[in-house]
């Protein structure tokens, strides 16, 4: 499959130009959205339940209530123009019944829970929002927050009983597992590995598809989910060749960002296409594919004859560490 799933780089031409500029062979911290975070998840806090108990009671401790993958979220206005995002924390008191887990604590001793629940309504101008619409706009500290609430509620969500007997299971009192009453066993968060790859030729053109549930002008790079039994280098070689048939090697891994979409984790690479090799699609998840230069890119983002993953995901982040400087959207 194709996904979708920061600050301008250094030395940006004033053209924007970077045909000439050497690739960057690694993600720079906090380019990865959806990486970010500055709350310790204090693992160890997970089974006392005493001071779980202490820590909702605290009126400084702050809930992030989520549902179906959305908070509500502030977008203060700037004299700028820059676009910034704010979710809206609660005191525990003011925060919903619903399935509890903690998120964490801060360096100043906040503590953070979630809250899978239906959003309040707002009278200050919130607006419920998806993580997939607001996870570049915010902070390094809402971004961690938001991310970790929604893979946590997208599990609790979706796994309610024990795949042993079928009784209903009962969270722990972290929301970290869940517990089965009837025969004990302990069950944990699902992450399903992903890995999504920035192919390039022996001209280190980029290759680029296009899925064909999209719309015709959307393009990205190349991912798969990892096979049972299968490790992730071998992942991208046998997706590249599944959906384009072309051969790839020296694959070299780059960096990852959690994807809670439901549950992936997206592991990212690069590889090479040696000489010699013909795009050869699928026809049943690519409706296309290419090769790109650097100033074609450019010249067809420019003209909005294509567009690219938006800035949350980690294919943006890998398509612009190949192109050497931020994309246009």
């Amino acid at each position: 499959m194709t996904s979708q799933d920061g600050p301008a780089a250094d030395g940006q031409a004033a053209d924007g130009q970077a045909a000439d500029r050497p690739a960057r062979e690694r993600l720079e911290p906090g380019r990865l959205a959806l990486a970010r975070g500055t709350v310790n998840r204090v693992t160890e806090r997970r089974s006392d339940t005493a001071w779980l108990k202490q820590a909702w009671s605290d009126p400084r401790t702050r809930v992030l209530v989520v549902d179906d993958g959305r908070a509500l979220v502030h977008f203060p206005s700037h004299a700028n123009g820059r676009r910034t995002a704010e979710l809206v924390l609660v005191p525990p008191a003011q925060a919903p019944a619903g399935v509890q887990f903690l998120l964490g604590q801060d360096g100043d001793g906040v503590v953070y829970f979630g809250v899978n629940a239906p959003l309040p309504a707002s009278d200050d101008g919130a607006k419920p929002t998806s993580l997939r619409s607001v996870g570049a706009l915010l902070a390094d500290r809402d971004a961690g927050l938001m991310t970790h609430a929604v893979a946590l509620a997208n599990w609790h969500a979706t796994h309610t009983h024990c795949p042993r007997c079928g009784t209903a299971t009962v969270p722990e009192p972290a929301g970290d597992s869940t517990r089965c009453p009837k025969d004990g066993t302990e069950h944990f968060p699902r992450t399903d590995p992903a890995v999504i790859m920035l192919v390039t030729d022996q001209e280190d053109r980029c290759l680029l598809g296009r899925n064909a549930a999209w719309p015709e002008r959307r393009f990205s790079i190349l991912a798969g989910f990892v096979d049972s039994g299968e490790s992730a280098e071998h992942a991208v070689v046998r997706e590249v060749h599944e959906e384009t048939g072309i051969a790839v090697e020296n694959v070299r891994y780059l960096g990852s960002q959690p994807w809670p979409m439901p549950r992936s984790l997206m592991l990212g690479f690069r590889a090479d296409a040696p000489d010699g090799q013909q795009i050869t699609i699928d026809n049943a998840e690519l409706a296309e594919a290419r090769w790109f230069t650097r100033a074609e890119l450019l010249a067809s983002l420019q003209a909005k004859e294509m567009a690219i993953a938006p800035p949350v995901s980690i294919a943006r982040a890998i398509i612009e560490s190949w192109y050497g400087a931020e994309l246009p959207d």
